[in-house]
């Protein structure tokens, strides 16, 4: 495990997303990071297609939690 260097204006900008999202500031980080890499990796798909995919994944089926698709 590494440290990576940001600017402060992006760090303030974690701070706030990882507030609303309850999620830590490292954890909001490795989410940013990972979901850009995946939308990089996979640009005929949508950002809300890239999160689908990942949480079906995971073996969350979106549908228990009312969400039409």
């Amino acid at each position: 495990m590494g440290i990576v260097n940001i600017e402060d204006d992006l760090h303030e900008q974690l701070r706030k997303a990882s507030k609303a999202s309850y999620r830590s500031i490292n954890a909001q980080a490795a989410f940013w990071i990972k979901i850009g890499m995946l939308c990089e990796l996979n640009p005929q798909l949508t950002f809300h297609q890239v999160l689908l995919r990942e949480l079906k994944e995971a073996g969350v089926d979106p549908a228990d939690a009312g969400v039409v698709v």
